[in-house]
């Protein structure tokens, strides 16, 4: 069985009530969608906050997940970056910022060397990978995915149409999702 095939049984589990398949769950993808909500929020404590609420997500709507084709790990990183960008949203419209601490100076919250150089691997493959695209889907990919714009404010700033940007973007995954691939 592959870890994709494993996780996509977890959440099997978790749509039944199984709480040690939900344990397993988080123990294999949290730090993954935390990155995800990390990048989207910019800011450590939002995204724990972000990873509680995208867990409580998969707790009560386990039972709608279908693979469709799609990684089981493409829905929780939906999950995630959604998640993120609304907390990001709703934090702007309030005008919360989270003050800085002293303490946090003192502590450094980056990754380790090893995490530093796996992380430059990956970024170097879907670098290469976004340059197979064309300039402006690679910038509609970053921007959806990486900065978390919504669909409307990149077809508004490309002046491309809504549905046209969606087609696009999907496209420009599964190209994405090939190459990664190989």
């Amino acid at each position: 069985m592959t870890p994709l095939d494993e996780i996509e049984a977890m959440i099997a589990r978790v749509a039944m009530g199984d709480r040690r398949a939900f344990r397993a769950l988080y123990d294999r993808t949290s730090v993954k969608l935390f990155g995800v909500a990390l990048r989207v929020s910019g800011n450590e404590a939002a995204a724990e906050e972000v990873l509680q609420e995208v867990f409580l997500k998969v707790w009560d709507n386990a039972g709608r997940y279908r693979s469709n084709g799609y990684s089981p790990m493409t829905w929780l990183i939906t999950i995630a970056r959604n998640a993120a960008v609304d907390r990001l949203r709703r934090a702007r419209a309030s005008g919360d910022h989270a003050p800085v601490s002293e303490a946090d100076d003192l502590f450094d919250p980056g990754p380790d060397p090893e995490a530093l150089a796996v992380a430059r691997d990956e970024t170097r493959a879907l670098d290469a990978c976004l340059a197979e695209l064309p300039a402006t889907r690679a910038a509609m990919v970053r921007g959806a995915y990486l900065d978390g714009l919504t669909y409307a404010d990149i077809a508004r700033v490309s002046g491309v149409k809504l549905n046209t940007v969606r087609t696009w973007l999907r496209r420009s995954l599964m190209q994405l999702r090939e190459c990664l691939s190989r």
